[in-house]
């Protein structure tokens, strides 16, 4: 016996359950992704903080080698883009500076500069990710210090 045909709208379509089932697959899979993911963004905005003050660190070397001095604190690091403020020593400056432009750190502070520095001759840092000294983790203070 022969079943009888059935309409074509009977036959089209997922049923609730199929949709419910791959909604749950979906989230899931999207869970895995954003637990994989955000570390290994958090690790890259570090990466670049020190990447970036090593930069600038080398650019404070340059400007020491050719002016014979480090830039004042109150000069900041500007002065490696822009020159120092004292007349004599703004005429070795270099006329396209010792780097083309200051990067902001990862959470798009400006790096803090200060000669002389707590750590060494100069310090180059960034507070973190919450802008204010000290704090853990991605909050911790990154300079030029660190090993």
């Amino acid at each position: 016996m022969k079943t009888p045909p059935q309409k074509a709208s009977d036959k089209a379509g997922f049923s609730l359950l199929e949709l419910m089932v791959v909604i749950v697959i979906m989230g899931i899979l999207a869970t895995v992704v954003v637990l994989n993911v955000l570390p290994s963004q958090d690790r890259a905005m570090v990466e670049k903080a020190r990447t970036d003050i090593s930069t600038l660190e080398q650019a404070v070397e340059l400007y020491r080698l050719e002016l014979q001095a480090y830039p004042t604190t109150d000069d900041g690091l500007e002065a490696l883009v822009d020159g120092p403020s004292d007349a004599a020593r703004a005429a070795r400056f270099p006329a396209n500076g010792f780097i083309r432009r200051l990067p902001a750190d990862p959470w798009g502070n400006p790096y803090q500069y200060l000669h002389p520095g707590e750590h060494g001759a100069y310090d180059i840092f960034t507070f973190g990710a919450d802008g204010r000294a000290g704090g853990e983790g991605l909050d911790a203070d990154i300079g030029n210090w660190e090993g």
